[in-house]
């Protein structure tokens, strides 16, 4: 499936908090106001075409993800100098997929936030959620 109607990352253009900030022929970063308060800086790299999740991306999209994500680094380095980023995919609601169209989150880290040191695998490893 290549789009969806009313998904909001097939039409960021209609969402007036959604910026985006770069974009090539297959991908954008994406920016949303609603995040840049406890996640200043944050984003997704989101590809143009609707997929599912990760696993259905094209070689083509997964090489246009790695350049925006390289590029989304070096806007975010220069306008915020974080400490650090937190990078990743949720697939399916098992793991928090909330928004069911294929997007890589970008996290800026900084050494003030209260939860720093805290990376995606902290809140996996606790003992209380042992199966």
């Amino acid at each position: 499936m290549s789009y969806v109607e009313k998904c909001p990352l097939c039409n960021p253009e209609k969402d007036a908090d959604q910026n985006i900030v770069l974009e090539n022929e297959t991908c954008y970063f994406l920016q949303h106001n609603k995040h840049q308060g406890v996640l200043e800086g944050s984003g997704l790299i989101v590809p143009k075409k609707h997929h599912r999740d990760a696993f259905q991306l094209t070689r083509e999209e997964w090489n246009d993800t790695y350049e925006l994500l390289q590029e989304a680094k070096k806007v975010l380095d220069k306008s915020l100098s974080p400490d650090g980023y937190t990078i990743g995919w949720n697939v399916g609601k098992v793991s928090n997929q909330e928004i069911f169209h294929s997007h890589l989150h970008v996290i800026p880290r900084f050494n003030d936030e209260p939860l720093a040191g805290k990376g995606i695998r902290y809140w996996l490893k606790q003992e209380e959620n042992r199966r």
